[in-house]
Formats: structure tokens, C-alpha cells, sequence
């Protein structure tokens, strides 16, 4: 029988891959066999011990052009089978009284826009593909809401938006559009958050992660590889059948 969760012969973009969980996703469909090139901050990208036949591009996603930066690194690509549109940003808590338009207006550009515009540069490499898959990362904020978290909240709704809207576009040319919807994972990101709050009064980085784990089905938190598995089942072609879809990954968060 054939495996369906292969992806030798392909070619994989993942934007924000330089680290965190499109690092793990990058690292896991090479393990599958694709080709990755990953789409990061110069200054990341510096910083990261990339393998060798990763190919890198910097860009910055809170550039408003960042879509003229993608087209032309899309062309430079070339063919592309599989693009992960993870490059995102967790703004700081605040009120509805505490809002902040200059930092709106910069998560917007780098969750939303950064988003659609990653999609459209490779939408016509994605055409010409016959396994075309895009995934974009949503987050359990993109179906529900928090207290304090009303920027990030919207950023995540309208990133779901975004994909059920280019899953139809792009539908017509035979590629996939799919969102993973993470709970809290223990990444370095939300380590540094939890360890800040703690400076401030909160819990320990211990007590954190067990209480978030005491709130999931299951009793743990989901990882980094339990989201890259899932964005290598959306890949390949074991879902062919699946666009438009939202996969929550996030042990049973209540």
C-alpha cells in the first residue's frame, strides 16, 4: 500500500519556522521526505541552527509590503507543494480600557494580513501542484475569547476567516486550505510569558503548566509534536479529502 503521509519529492514553505512550532512542523515534514525552505526575520534566522539544506529567506512580516516580499520570493522558489502560513505574534494582555492602536495595527498586519498574504504569493506554485496544501496556524483564541487577550482574540478569528474564504478562492485550482487551532503549548514563547507574569506576581512556571494541564481532558498539554503531526496528516495526501477545516489541537482544553 502506498504511504499517504509521505512528501518525498516536495517542497515545503514554512513561514516563522526559524523556531518554536513551525520549527517543529519544518522538522517533521522533512522527515517525511520534503524539501523546506523557511520564511523568517533575518535576525531569527541568524540566530537559528538550521540543517544545511534548509533554504532561508528573511522577510518581516509587519511590513504592509510584505506581500510584494513574498511574491518575489516565490518566484525565486519556484514549485511549492505544501505552504504552513505559521508566522504570528502574542501581543501583551490588556483591557478594553488599555488598548493600544499602533500595537493593533502591528499584530494585525503580522497575524492577518501576514497571512492572506503568504497564501496569495504561492497561490498560483500551489495551482500548478498536485498535492497543493496550505496550513495556516490558528489558536483555540480563534474559536473562543479570553479577558485581556481582545487584540490577539480578533487576530485569530479573522485568520480563520481568511482560510475558509481561501480554501474556496483556491479550491477551484485543487489546493487544500486548512487551520490548526493550538491550546497552550509549552514553547519557549509561552514559557517566557508564564515566567513574566510569575515576576510579577503569578505563579511559578510549575504551577502554570499543571493548572493549564489540570483544565484538558486528558490532563496534559498538547506539544509541539502533537501539532506537528497534525500539519503533516493536513499536508500529504491522507487528507485529501479535508479544506476548509479547522483541526483544534489542545488535549480536550475546556
Amino acid at each position: 500500500m502506498p504511504n499517504t503521509h509521505s512528501l518525498k519529492g516536495r517542497t515545503a514553505v514554512v513561514t516563522g519556522g526559524s523556531r518554536g512550532l513551525g520549527r517543529a512542523i519544518a522538522r517533521k515534514l522533512g522527515d517525511a521526505g520534503s524539501a523546506i525552505v523557511i520564511l523568517d526575520l533575518p535576525e531569527a534566522l541568524d540566530q537559528a541552527d538550521l540543517p544545511s539544506d534548509w533554504r532561508r529567506f528573511g522577510i518581516d512580516f509587519s511590513r504592509p509590503d510584505c506581500d510584494q516580499a513574498l511574491k518575489a520570493i516565490a518566484g525565486e522558489i519556484g514549485d511549492v507543494d505544501v505552504v504552513v502560513a505559521n508566522a504570528g505574534v502574542v501581543p501583551p494582555w490588556r483591557g478594553m480600557r488599555q488598548l493600544d492602536a499602533a500595537e493593533w495595527q502591528t499584530v494585525m498586519t503580522i497575524n492577518v494580513w501576514g497571512v492572506a498574504a503568504t497564501l496569495g504569493a504561492f497561490a498560483s506554485a500551489l495551482a500548478r501542484s498536485d498535492h497543493g496544501s496550505a496550513i495556516v496556524m490558528a489558536s483555540i483564541n480563534g474559536y473562543k475569547a479570553h479577558a485581556k487577550q481582545v487584540l490577539y482574540t480578533a487576530s485569530k478569528h479573522a485568520v480563520l476567516g481568511v482560510m475558509r474564504a481561501a480554501a474556496l478562492d483556491m479550491g477551484a485550482d485543487g489546493t487544500r486550505v486548512n487551520a490548526i487551532a493550538p491550546g497552550p503549548i509549552a514553547t519557549d514563547a509561552l514559557m517566557a510569558r508564564i515566567e513574566s507574569r510569575h515576576q510579577n506576581g503569578g505563579p511559578s512556571p510549575e504551577e502554570a503548566l499543571a493548572i493549564l494541564a489540570s483544565e484538558t481532558a486528558t490532563g496534559r498539554l498538547a506539544t509541539e509534536d502533537d501539532v506537528a503531526e497534525v500539519a503533516l496528516w493536513l499536508a500529504s495526501d491522507a487528507a485529501g479529502g479535508i479544506t476548509g477545516t479547522m483541526v483544534p489541537v489542545e488535549s480536550g482544553l475546556g
